[in-house]
């Protein structure tokens, strides 16, 4: 008897873990979602989180709003979501920029990205294209290069901020091209895009859905595509590599973070709802449009993911010398 007792009780010590995560995962979503963008409205980011968000809703019966939280970089929402609830309810849209550039460029944040987030599940990539105004004279990125380097330092460029995406990859360009393009970041990608458009910058990085539409309709021109591959949408506009730089690659790309502590069996439904959301058709043809990839991916793969980009684009920062604000 007291043998049976003590199996009893070790196979209700081995099961427990067990029902505390299925009773974890039964009472989620039990109210609406709050997703967080770190950044102004109008770039990508909007994109991929209101595409995701709005086949969420449909899937799992609460509603998931997007909330824009732009500043500092994306600290703001960073700090934001770090205090969160960690309940599964509160997410926040994960990004080069926020996740692997700023751990390099900002040591003294008020958070730590790995020990008070858990990753969820990446999203999405988004190939960035290198767009120049219509009036600079340059068909292709070599030309641009060549125009660069006979008027060093006369020649601007914008992104959405220090430390954004679009910094980082025309930085990027500059050490393995030999060029000096002044600097002019902007408050998000909106109001990058206005004064690209009307030729008070020369040059700008973006991921292709902010910038595509202004490309089809002649309204800027697409040098080259940072990907490693070209864009469908595109297929005569070559890749950086293609146009003398090897091994050269920059995409943007967003995932899902939770508030560290979250039920892991809640990050996993989280993760599995995102994948079920990315392979809807609504979600599939918007990013098809755009030039975004479709990703989904378990915890530990987009863990690793942010691992890698970490490495890659801190040794970016430090050889490019960047600096916040």
């Amino acid at each position: 008897m007291d043998r049976r007792r003590l199996l009893h009780g070790a196979a209700a010590a081995l099961a427990a873990p067990a029902l505390v995560a299925r009773a974890a995962d039964a009472d989620w979503p039990r109210k609406p979602m709050r997703l967080v963008v770190p950044f102004a409205p109008g770039g990508s980011s909007e994109i991929v989180a209101r595409s995701v968000a709005a086949e969420m809703t449909k899937q799992i019966g609460q509603s998931v709003y997007v909330e824009n939280k732009p500043g500092g970089a994306g600290t703001v929402a960073m700090a934001d979501v770090a205090k969160a609830e960690r309940d599964g309810h509160t997410l926040i849209l994960g990004h080069v920029g926020t996740l692997a550039v700023n751990p390099a460029m900002l040591p003294k944040q008020s958070f730590d990205v790995d020990r008070d987030f858990v990753a969820v599940t990446l999203l999405a990539r988004v190939p960035n294209l290198f767009v120049v105004h219509p009036d600079v004279p340059a068909k292709d990125l070599k030309e641009f290069v060549a125009l660069a380097k006979a008027r060093p330092g006369q020649l601007n460029y914008g992104s959405a901020g220090n430390g954004s995406a679009g910094h980082l990859s025309i930085e990027y360009l500059k050490l393995v091209a030999g060029i000096f393009v002044t600097h002019i970041p902007y408050r998000g990608t909106g109001p990058q895009m206005v004064d690209l458009l009307a030729g008070r910058t020369e040059l700008g990085a973006t991921g292709a859905p902010a910038s595509l539409p202004y490309v089809r309709s002649g309204k800027l021109r697409a040098i080259a595509v940072g990907s490693a591959q070209r864009v469908p949408g595109l297929p005569d506009v070559k890749t950086v590599a293609e146009q003398g730089y090897l091994g050269f690659e920059t995409s943007q790309w967003y995932g899902l973070q939770a508030p560290a502590g979250t039920p892991d069996a809640i990050v996993r439904r989280i993760a599995e709802e995102a994948g079920k959301a990315l392979r809807a058709s609504s979600v599939t043809e918007r990013f098809a449009s755009d030039a975004a990839i479709a990703v989904g991916s378990t915890p530990e793969q987009y863990a690793a993911f942010v691992k890698a980009e970490q490495k890659r684009w801190g040794e970016v920062v430090k050889r490019a010398g960047i600096k916040p604000d």
